[in-house]
């Protein structure tokens, strides 16, 4: 205050309160129970995936609720800063092994990439996303050591059912075409609802794919992964 009565604005002094009121992180419950920490991290160094942990927990401690954890809870234990509940050299164990957590990024304006326009995955249908109806698959290549080498893998979400696609003449688009095509072939036609993948140019012919097997492809946006959270999960095992 001036020595007028008038009042005036400190800055400095007004941050200053507002740290000092500012509510300090609270200990997570994995933080709070040594029993639940010590089992999340010594599943981690078996370098098991926390949705993995957290259905081990629920199968080795099926009544005590305090040992229940959801796979967010151990995320978040490894990656906010401040809580301390878990060791953070315990992100290299992770399949993603990153240090720092990736946010979830709004797909950027799209451009055209391949010769056919993509259908994008905000245009599938709402029975894909609730895993009620089997025959709705999700795909991706997995690629081996200097570029030499893959395979397809196509995961149905109702079941995870895994088919594993063998590319014996390389993983070029046409490759993977054809592969793709003598596979769903096999299979009974109530199970060929759909196609999910990403954008990567090995799909590039997903209008003949289309065509010949009578499935719509379906986009992810751009760096959205977690669109095929099942195919993603199921390729880390396999790499594992």
């Amino acid at each position: 205050m001036l020595s007028d009565g008038r009042w005036y604005y400190r800055p400095h002094a007004a941050q200053r309160r507002t740290d000092q009121h500012r509510p300090r992180p609270k200990t997570g419950k994995i933080g709070q129970n040594p029993e639940l920490r010590d089992f999340v991290q010594d599943h981690l160094t078996r370098r098991w995936s926390p949705e993995q942990i957290c259905h081990a927990l629920r199968r080795r401690f099926p009544d005590p609720p305090e040992m229940h954890v959801v796979h967010e809870t151990i995320y978040q234990a490894l990656y906010v800063q401040g809580r301390g509940e878990l060791k953070r050299e315990l992100t290299r164990a992770l399949r993603t092994g990153r240090a720092m957590r990736r946010p979830h990024r709004q797909a950027a304006s799209r451009r055209q990439r391949f010769p056919h326009p993509m259908v994008m995955i905000s245009d599938r249908p709402a029975e894909v996303a609730d895993r009620a109806v089997p025959g709705h698959w999700e795909g991706d290549l997995i690629i081996g050591s200097n570029n030499r080498s893959a395979i397809a893998t196509l995961v149905e979400r109702s079941t995870r059912y895994l088919m594993l696609v063998h590319l014996p003449r390389g993983h070029s688009a046409a490759a993977v075409r054809t592969a793709l095509v003598e596979t769903v072939q096999t299979l009974p036609p109530h199970l060929m609802r759909s196609l999910t993948w990403d954008q990567g140019t090995e799909i590039a012919y997903h209008h003949h794919f289309t065509v010949t097997s009578d499935i719509p492809v379906y986009f992810c946006d751009p760096a959205s992964p977690w669109q095929r959270c099942s195919n993603e999960n199921s390729n880390g095992l396999l790499r594992q």
